[in-house]
């Protein structure tokens, strides 16, 4: 799965997908992995933004709703993942998925735990 991390903030990350048939699952729209992969990239990335060198973190948890059906006239795809709490041992993160005129498509909550060598 080919996506784009389009910028990165201090707390902040957004990836960008634009969907072809081979992200479709059985029944004609996009694979709901598709969604959650872009999600959790995007929430990920924005606690590892505001992690100093060395210190590293994984997703403990991951839970997505999804609003709307994407297909391939849905178009461009951008998951933005923000930091809502950022803790010595864990971080907290949302994320939305919204199309190319931002209409809301899913969104997650997810937290982190945070390595610390």
């Amino acid at each position: 799965m080919s996506f784009d991390l389009i910028s990165v903030t201090a707390g902040s990350a957004v990836f960008e997908l634009t969907p072809d048939e081979y992200h479709y699952n059985p029944i004609g729209s996009v694979h709901g992995g598709v969604y959650a992969t872009l999600l959790d990239s995007a929430a990920g990335c924005a606690v590892h933004s505001l992690l100093p060198a060395g210190v590293r973190y994984t997703s403990l948890d991951l839970t997505v709703k999804f609003l709307r059906p994407v297909t391939t006239d849905t178009g461009q795809l951008l998951s933005t993942g923000t930091v809502t709490h950022l803790g010595k041992r864990t971080a907290l993160t949302e994320a939305k998925l919204t199309d190319k005129d931002g209409r809301l498509l899913a969104t997650a909550i997810s937290s982190c735990l945070i390595i610390r060598d």
